[in-house]
């Protein structure tokens, strides 16, 4: 996959790793969930922020294909692009290894937003996100 449109780096903690020495899976969807609050930070809006305003960005449903492992102290890169459907954000969210680029995991994490409680549309979104997509 190309067009990324963002892209987040960070590193493995000792902790995160279960007992065979690899990043036990449910770290991963953390690592997904933290790239794309930095990516709405990067953006000037923070998830907090939205939250107080009414806006509830919440994942309907997640994928995660797990390809190769990360290991304690791995750098990795998680990889972000996005896609609408109707009132539906759809972001693809990629992981590399940073020392070889290989892939880790790849994910699609479909989100809704409730406004005040309600399923609707994010104006706020659409305008961050809209511009950047390029399908």
């Amino acid at each position: 996959m190309s067009n990324y449109i963002y892209e987040h780096r960070d590193k493995v903690r000792d902790y995160e790793c279960d007992v065979q020495g690899i990043v036990n899976n449910a770290n991963y969807q953390h690592y997904l969930e933290h790239a794309r609050h930095e990516f709405l930070l990067s953006h000037g809006v923070s998830f907090m922020d939205l939250h107080e305003r009414g806006t509830d960005a919440v994942v309907a449903r997640i994928t995660i294909q797990f390809k190769t492992p990360l290991r304690s102290r791995d750098e990795y890169v998680v990889r972000i692009r996005v896609k609408k459907e109707g009132i539906k954000w759809i972001f693809y969210q990629d992981i590399f290894r940073a020392s070889d680029d290989k892939v880790c995991v790849r994910a699609q994490v479909d989100t809704v937003c409730l406004i005040n409680g309600r399923l609707g549309d994010s104006d706020e979104l659409n305008q961050i996100f809209l511009p950047l997509i390029s399908e």
